[in-house]
């Protein structure tokens, strides 16, 4: 499987961008992301495909400018399904399935058919749910950064507070997550980045 370059994923955010500001808030976050999950690799000795990961983690979110209207408007209301958006993208520009799932598998702890019916998700009846070890490391490295405005770090306890109201299943496997990957350094992307810590 040939995987694009860091260019390449580039370009690819730069023609789906709706808007500079757009680009901005998406593609940093994605380096974030990436940034942590490399983070994470270097400590823990996996053994996973650092390739794949850090493509993976520059691709994640990029389903969220199919939520931006005409006017430069993101629809907050339809979020959950920036995903399933990011996956199609991604095979409609013709890369393969391996970095289409980083895209759908990453929301949340992962959604499961019953977690779309009970919740009145926007999406396609499914499970997303990470299969890999690559892109399990994805979906974790991803909660600790939030696009909100402005964006913000999340610590471990943050995180996994916010987890509660969608179950005890899912806060176990966030901390079954921490057990296997361990917590990451956030203070070097605090540095870079400026976003606070909350």
């Amino acid at each position: 499987m040939r995987l694009p370059t860091d260019e390449e994923i580039r370009a690819l955010h730069v023609r789906h961008a709706p808007t500079p500001e757009a680009l901005e808030l998406v593609y940093t976050h994605c380096e974030i992301v990436c940034g942590i999950a490399e983070q994470l690799l270097d400590t823990g000795g996996f053994g996973l495909d650092r390739d794949l990961v850090r493509a993976g983690s520059l691709l994640h979110d990029i389903g969220v400018y199919r939520l931006y209207d005409a006017e430069g408007r993101l629809d907050h209301s339809r979020y959950v399904a920036h995903g399933v958006l990011g996956h199609a993208l991604l095979e409609e520009d013709g890369l393969p399935q391996a970095l289409c799932r980083f895209c759908s598998c990453h929301t949340g702890m992962g959604l499961t058919s019953r977690d779309v019916l009970r919740q009145h998700l926007p999406i396609p009846v499914g499970d997303y749910l990470a299969e890999s070890e690559e892109e399990a490391l994805v979906m974790y490295a991803d909660k600790f950064h939030s696009k909100t405005d402005p964006p913000v770090f999340l610590t471990p306890a943050a995180y996994a507070a916010t987890l509660r109201r969608f179950g005890k299943d899912k806060v176990s496997k966030f901390a079954a997550m921490r057990e296997r990957f361990g917590e990451p350094d956030l203070t070097p992307f605090i540095d870079k980045y400026g976003h606070a810590l909350v």
